[in-house]
């Protein structure tokens, strides 16, 4: 499988030992400890694209091949039993791991997380160093104009272009080519998916990739995103708060003291999902974003968010209610999805179950209890069904008929199935929040009197479930690292 950035490569990156490598150019030395190896990692990403920008300014384009993506590289010496209730930081076999990493910045946390629990497990050797696969000038921070090393001939060509050759999920989705080669593949993403993700993250939403928090909210109102803002503004006003920044789609930064009222605030975007980052220092804070309708755009947005590995994602949207007992404005919490959007059956097929994630459910749950009290009627657990017709419900009763009376679904939506699939696919946990806005089966169509109404009503508390439900899970993110979303096959010791 050719353009994998993980595959063994001709070269001093895996010369074969464990150790011994003398940190001449192309290859690995040895480090001491996960946090010499993250600091490695992000000096050789700076140098690399530093050495960009000159080579670009004098137009020295042979001399490229010094811009480069780091490496890293876990040597596993010996495999033994470690505590089976740990998330990740586990191998199958000892071995050589190894990973590129592209903005190693963006995942400074994470990376050391994840190395402290590996070599915490194993006996390990550290190694870092420059890799073989070249940075497109496309994906650095910074430089100039590139239209002329395009239009250099034969030295232009020494600068790599964009390519999607190394573009792809394959160790994602456990291809064996992947997992079989000499070297065993440490992170789920190669560097240029990395690059590609987080530069499609910014066009998408309009905002640096830089402030996206761990705690994602999905959405497609205005109207929610309107009042995340306003928790936002009172959030950070607040000196006992851990929030300290918000973050607008138009880039304006607010911060305490900022003493704007939400009418005040300019929350349009001419992005297609625009992004609210409510920031803490720790990065554990929380990001909405408004990603329209549709499986399409659900899979297009956490394709791209999955590189930055949040903690989980949540969607909190309307759906249509199936049950004559509902009411408009009764929540569904969806512990099962059935899939009839088709937008990942190439990936994961449609008869594969996606499972609830219990400490995401226990989380929704507490906080509708706190928000609306013990009202038992209210919220229905059950299945969610997502289609890809906007229109589903304008058949002929007896096509609906044949459709629905094998399904254990209780909702009808677009965009849960796909952000839950792409969830397990990932390794996110997630989970949805629905709120019924209407109930075609039953006479109740939605219409814009009576959805209006239900609007005004029923957006802060609907929100504000969900934000708390992010809080609780943010105040012990370790009891999130759920192993339900790991497969018996095709697991990468980083979660």
């Amino acid at each position: 499988m050719p353009g994998f950035a993980f595959r063994a490569r001709t070269g001093g990156a895996h010369a074969g030992t464990l150790g011994g490598m003398t940190g001449a150019h192309g290859e690995l030395v040895e480090v001491d400890g996960a946090r010499a190896a993250v600091d490695k990692l992000v000096e050789l990403y700076e140098t690399a694209t530093a050495r960009a920008r000159e080579i670009l300014a004098s137009g020295d384009y042979v001399s490229w091949n010094e811009v480069v993506y780091p490496k890293l590289a876990v040597n596993v010496l010996e495999w033994r039993p470690i505590d089976r209730s740990e998330p990740f930081g586990y191998v199958n076999a000892a071995g050589r791991y190894v990973a590129e990493f592209a903005r190693p910045q963006l995942l400074r946390g994470y990376l050391l997380e994840q190395l402290e629990a590996l070599t915490g497990n194993y006996p390990c050797r550290i190694q870092v160093g420059p890799s073989q696969t070249r940075i497109p000038p496309e994906y650095i921070r910074g430089v100039g104009n590139i239209d002329e090393a395009r239009r250099a001939g034969d030295l232009g060509d020494a600068v790599p272009r964009p390519t999607l050759d190394d573009v792809h999920d394959a160790i994602v989705d456990g291809h064996w080519d992947a997992f079989h080669g000499e070297e065993k593949p440490l992170f789920q993403f190669g560097p240029q998916r990395f690059d590609l993700a987080c530069a499609r993250i910014e066009h998408y939403t309009g905002i640096d990739v830089d402030s996206v928090q761990k705690y994602i909210l999905f959405t497609n109102y205005a109207m929610h995103t309107s009042e995340f803002v306003r928790f936002g503004l009172r959030e950070i006003d607040d000196p006992d708060s851990r929030y300290t920044r918000l973050l607008l789609p138009n880039g304006e930064v607010l911060e305490a003291g900022h003493g704007a009222e939400l009418d005040e605030l300019d929350l349009a975007s001419s992005h297609q999902m625009p992004r609210y980052d409510l920031v803490t220092e720790a990065g554990d804070g929380l990001t909405m974003i408004n990603i329209g309708v549709g499986p399409s755009n659900a899979k297009t947005i956490t394709d791209s968010l999955a590189v930055l590995r949040p903690e989980a994602w949540i969607m909190i949207g309307h759906c249509a209610g199936l049950d004559g007992r509902m009411r408009i404005g009764d929540l569904i919490l969806g512990n099962a999805y059935q899939r009839e959007d088709s937008i990942l059956d190439s990936r994961i097929a449609r008869d594969v179950p996606i499972p609830a994630v219990p400490e995401v459910q226990r989380a929704l749950e507490a906080s509708v209890n706190d928000i609306y009290g013990g009202d038992r009627s209210l919220m229905r657990t059950g299945t969610v069904l997502s289609t890809g017709d906007r229109n589903w419900e304008w058949h002929t009763p007896r096509d609906l008929w044949e459709w629905l009376r094998g399904s254990t679904a209780v909702a009808v939506d677009m965009e849960s199935c796909t952000l839950a699939a792409n969830g397990y696919r990932f390794r996110v946990p997630y989970g949805t929040l629905l709120s019924v806005s209407d109930l075609p089966l039953h006479a109740v169509p939605k219409l814009p009197a009576q959805a209006q109404a239900f609007y005004t009503s029923s957006k802060e508390a609907h929100v504000m479930c969900a934000v708390r439900a992010m809080e609780r899970l943010a105040k012990d993110p370790t009891k999130l690292h759920t192993r339900k979303l790991r497969r018996t096959m095709g697991e990468v010791p980083f979660r």
